[in-house]
């Protein structure tokens, strides 16, 4: 397995980024007076995984900055499960469709947690634990 130098290379990040993408797509057709709640919310929110990811990456020097912007880009993964049970619900995704993005979503928890879970593999060696003194 060849080294990851950028937040860009995880696959975290491309699974979320690319549900992303679909969403936005699939929000284009939301109804316009969904334009400043539920369009705007699910698309920040889907958005914010990948930019607390990015973040995380930056700050993987320490382990609880780093778990702590994982922390951030679960919970919005989360959040944007919320919006597309909403989203089917009010009938504007067709539910095979929010089922299969709310499982994409599912997937990017799943890879989240596991690195929450063993940030040992992704924090940059050399640093001080968060617990230990410089």
């Amino acid at each position: 397995m060849a080294k990851i130098t950028t937040h860009f290379e995880l696959d975290v990040y491309k699974k979320a980024f690319d549900v992303a993408m679909r969403i936005f797509r699939a929000s284009k057709a939301f109804p316009k007076e969904e334009t400043y709640s539920l369009t705007d919310q699910i698309r920040r929110s889907s958005r914010s995984v990948c930019a607390n990811l990015a973040e995380a990456w930056r700050k993987r020097r320490y382990e609880a900055a780093f778990i702590a912007k994982l922390s951030d880009s679960e919970g919005e993964a989360a959040e944007t499960q919320s919006w597309l049970q909403f989203a089917v619900e009010c009938e504007y995704l067709k539910k095979e469709d929010g089922t299969e993005l709310f499982r994409a979503y599912h997937e990017v928890l799943s890879m989240l947690v596991a690195m929450i879970n063993d940030p040992d593999k992704w924090v940059l060696p050399g640093q001080p634990k968060d617990n230990e003194p410089e």
